[in-house]
């Protein structure tokens, strides 16, 4: 039974009608950044020419938060068409060569969709929520100019983070076959931050209120799940400084994981299959 309790991190991130602000912006690009976004932005207009619809940043380079060597760049692009498979291993290489060339970030995250899926009533608050809340526009027309705005509820809960049961097995496999330490240690950072944020989903509508820092959102969670606190404060920690140890990954779906889902599950409901 979660306890509640006032939790130490006031709601923020909310206009002054309640609604989720949009966070992010070029001009908090830190200096050492900006020439790999200024590359990122080129590369991506002559990858994909007039077939662009429009390009983002996320994360924490638009937020102002990203570190030197730590802190990778992550992009979302939208075309006018579906995109291919061709396009995808386009995007890959070209994530590939910046991340290269500029040791100022580690790695390249790129999400690529077509316009038409972007504004589907299906994604309306998946992935619709997050370019209207969470992306920076870098290149074109905005697609939040089309989508509704969003108040941290739970619909916007289920429909983000209601999945995670369903990622599981595909985690346990990716955990067996992982054979490097690099891989475990991208493996960790990426199953650390996304249990921290659907965590802090789930407490989200509660608090009333939206932050992107996995310290907080961690620290928000333990207010009311005061018994998984130190859990993900721990993860929180992680995805930000990940280890190679499997002994976290393997308890992050055997229990911290299995425990979400379920809990997930019966406050929100479970996401709309897609």
């Amino acid at each position: 039974m979660a306890a509640e309790t006032v939790p130490p991190i006031a709601p923020k991130g909310l206009d002054a009608q309640g609604y989720i602000e949009r966070e992010g912006s070029l001009g908090r690009i830190p200096q050492p950044f900006r020439p790999v976004v200024a590359a990122a932005r080129d590369r991506v207009l002559e990858l994909f020419g007039p077939r662009l619809h429009s390009a983002y940043l996320y994360g924490s380079i638009p937020r102002g938060t990203a570190r030197v060597g730590r802190s990778d760049l992550d992009l979302l692009l939208a075309l006018r068409d579906e995109p291919t498979d061709a396009d995808r291993e386009g995007v890959r290489q070209l994530g590939e060569a910046l991340d290269k060339e500029f040791p100022q970030i580690d790695g390249v995250g790129a999400l690529l969709y077509g316009r038409d899926v972007l504004l589907s009533d299906l994604e309306r608050h998946d992935m619709g929520w997050f370019v209207a809340c969470l992306c920076t526009p870098l290149l074109g027309d905005d697609l939040a100019e089309y989508l509704p705005r969003y108040r941290p509820d739970s619909l916007l809960a289920r429909e983000t983070n209601g999945d995670l049961a369903v990622l599981l097995p595909r985690w346990r496999v990716r955990i067996g076959t992982a054979d490097s330490e690099e891989t475990r240690t991208r493996l960790v950072r990426f199953m650390s931050r996304h249990l921290v944020r659907t965590a802090f989903t789930l407490v989200m509508p509660r608090w009333n209120g939206w932050t992107s820092d996995l310290g907080e959102m961690a620290e928000v969670f333990a207010a009311y799940y005061p018994e998984r606190g130190d859990q993900l404060r721990t993860a929180a920690g992680l995805g930000h400084a990940p280890t190679a140890d499997t002994a976290v990954l393997r308890a992050y779906v055997d229990d911290l994981g299995p425990w979400l889902a379920d809990e997930y599950a019966r406050v929100h409901g479970t996401k709309t299959p897609r």
